[in-house]
């Protein structure tokens, strides 16, 4: 790789600070942080606030998490630096923060997700901000400063991972304990319920008031990865949370609504189609149960859907009482898998789906495969069966939240 784009002011190269390895930070801002944590966070603020072009970017078919965290910090970086996707506004009367006189530097702020076709998916274009996002063609090739939300590798970027791998500075936020730490900045936390924890951690170091619109989308983002707080990161922080974002006054039962409680009527069909070919082995995941199924892309043609359809088909999957291990095949329009794994505690999907190439959370984890379902599966059965969650064994301080990840 090669870093021939020249470092901001007080900024190491981004090839550079790769070559010197991961940092030493970890997990932190969900509890108390290490002197090492708070060192990464400093640095982070101080390339922000250093930077004229900022590139935000969050994982390929992004989710609440991914999307609403970026649309948070995109608001919070236009309102710190008095900028819009282009840069300031002219004539808004502005000034800098320290109070002389002359407007602010221009700022360039970027906002994308590395999917080709470019769209927003149906279910998350109610959050504030569409304004904000430009296709990954409009991503500079060698940016100044990119920041990354909920990917837990480079190249779950999809085609902007050669542009975050060429950045002068590549700042890392996300919890997945898959992340491969591959920023020069990384601000990784396990512990934490949701990227969207640590966007606000983000956004309340840069001392920017949380709007309604920042609200909104970090409020998409909790609620996404704590399952509507059903999931066993639901701690009391994230209910302190929750709170100070509904007092922007936004409405909780509008996001349940776009999230989870709509569909187009051909979803019914692909639904039950998928459900009509679930299958339950009881001997499966190491003897904990195992339930699975597909949707294929005829599935999804015959109503004419794109595959984001079929996401929420696993948290009926799983609702299976024999099986703590839930999973779904979809078939993407190229003819891959894309495959959600989810686990009710007692087997560690997230062990599974990196040792297949993919990534995620113990309790929820996924991974990309080509070959027929029957393959795939025996592949997927064969690392269930051996490691944590396999008897005797267990899956020992699992807290994720069950979102994904891959």
């Amino acid at each position: 790789m090669t870093d021939d784009h020249p470092p901001a002011p007080g900024q190491s190269s981004g090839a550079d600070a790769r070559a010197a390895g991961p940092d030493a930070g970890g997990p932190g801002p969900a509890g108390l942080p290490s002197p090492d944590v708070e060192a990464e966070w400093s640095r982070a603020v101080k390339i922000l606030d250093g930077a004229t072009e900022i590139c935000l970017a969050c994982h390929v078919r992004p989710d609440g998490d991914a999307l609403g965290s970026m649309l948070a910090v995109a608001h919070a970086l236009r309102a710190r630096h008095g900028a819009g996707p282009a840069g300031p506004a002219p004539g808004d009367g502005t000034g800098p923060r320290d109070g002389t006189a002359g407007p602010p530097p221009a700022v360039r702020i970027v906002a994308s997700f590395g999917d080709l076709p470019f769209e927003i998916p149906r279910i998350l274009r109610f959050l504030p901000g569409a304004d904000l996002l430009s296709p990954p063609d409009a991503v500079p090739e060698r940016p100044q400063v990119m920041v990354t939300f909920d990917a837990a590798s480079a190249d779950r970027l999809g085609v902007l991972e050669t542009r975050a791998c060429r950045a002068d500075e590549l700042i890392v936020l996300d919890h997945h304990a898959s992340n491969t730490r591959f920023g020069t900045v990384n601000l990784v936390d396990p512990a934490a319920a949701a990227t969207a924890v640590l966007a606000f951690d983000l956004i309340r170091r840069l001392d920017v008031e949380i709007s309604r619109d920042i609200a909104l989308g970090l409020y998409a983002g909790l609620v996404t990865d704590t399952g509507s707080f059903k999931y066993s990161t639901t701690s009391p922080r994230v209910h302190e949370l929750a709170a100070r974002l509904l007092q922007t006054g936004i409405e909780p039962g509008v996001v349940a609504h776009e999230l989870w409680d709509r569909s187009p009527f051909g979803f019914l069909g692909v639904l039950s189609a998928a459900l009509g070919r679930a299958q339950l082995e009881p001997a499966g995941a190491a003897g904990h149960g195992l339930v699975w199924t597909t949707v294929t892309r005829g599935d999804r043609a015959a109503y004419g859907l794109p595959l984001e359809v079929a996401e929420s088909i696993i948290d009926v999957v799983r609702r299976a009482d024999e099986a703590d291990v839930a999973v779904v095949l979809k078939e993407d329009d190229d003819g891959c898998w894309q495959v959600s794994a989810r686990s009710k505690g007692r087997a560690d999907v997230g062990r599974a789906c990196v040792a297949l190439g993919g990534g995620g959370h113990a309790l929820a984890a996924g991974f990309t495969a080509r070959g027929t379902a029957a393959e795939v599966m025996t592949a997927l059965r064969e690392k269930l069966a051996t490691g944590p969650g396999a008897p005797g064994q267990g899956v020992a301080g699992v807290t994720s939240a069950p979102d994904a990840g891959r």
